[in-house]
């Protein structure tokens, strides 16, 4: 493996994964996963059978492996209503039988590749073409929850981390926890966002502007009506105790 950090000068190309990935796929998640995947999925992946890929290859390489995978993701669609950890994390409006979500099966970047914004890229692949699914609401995936540099990773990349799972994994004979992150596109949220806690404080202090509004209004109008009838008792009340004084020349005069 060459080290693109020392002389070597990586020139980082995208491209989706292909039949000819196969063995270099295989080898890769061998390496980087303590899980071990059956031979159905690498050739669903390859063969874009109900999974979506994208792979990381360095065109700069003059070994003769300038398309040799150096990294990948790999995810599928799922329906939003039948995914069970997610699921009921999403607002109402969105569980509509039409929903979709995309799940990342698996990301990865050879060690000797890392921290070349790589993953990023792979990431926002995912993003945007979930972004491009008019019904889908989110991308969801799960990480393991001792992968703290993989919890920081999605955490820098806007994911939310949406719950912890007890028990998710079972690897070699152990249970281990994972974390479930989500990241919204199209509109879709959980239930309690803070774009919903926003929108209610905002319709709660109109309503409260409102509400307060329309009791000066309702205080003014009283205060007039008090006073318009005072007046008039008292020009009623002046009216009544008038006395008529009579003049020399008999011409009654109101005082």
């Amino acid at each position: 493996m060459v080290d693109p950090k020392g002389s070597h000068c990586p020139t980082i190309s995208y491209r989706p994964i292909q039949p000819l990935d196969l063995a270099v796929l295989e080898k890769i998640h061998g390496d980087l996963f303590p899980i071990r995947y059956e031979p159905e999925f690498f050739l669903n992946v390859v063969h874009h059978t109900n999974i979506v890929s994208w792979g990381a290859v360095d065109r700069g390489r003059s070994d003769g492996r300038s398309n040799e995978l150096i990294g990948f993701v790999t995810a599928r669609v799922v329906a939003a209503d039948q995914s069970e950890q997610i699921g009921d994390m999403l607002r109402r409006d969105s569980l509509k039988t039409d929903k979709t979500l995309v799940y990342i099966l698996t990301l990865g970047v050879v060690k000797s590749y890392r921290n070349l914004g790589i993953a990023s890229v792979l990431v926002r692949e995912a993003i945007n073409y979930a972004a491009n699914i008019v019904s889908c609401r989110g991308v969801y995936l799960h990480v393991i929850a001792y992968n703290k540099s993989a919890i920081g990773f999605y955490k820098k990349m806007s994911f939310n981390c949406a719950r912890r799972l007890e028990n998710f994994y079972y690897i070699n004979g152990h249970h281990y926890d994972a974390y479930l992150f989500v990241y919204y596109v199209n509109g879709g949220r959980s239930p309690c966002s803070p774009l919903d806690l926003v929108a209610t404080l905002v319709t709660c202090l109109r309503n409260l502007c409102k509400s307060l509004t329309a009791r000066l209004r309702t205080d003014d109008e009283k205060r007039i009506t008090r006073w318009s009838k005072f007046r008039e008792s008292t020009c009623l009340l002046l009216t009544q105790n008038k006395r008529i004084i009579s003049t020399d020349n008999g011409v009654c005069q109101y005082v």
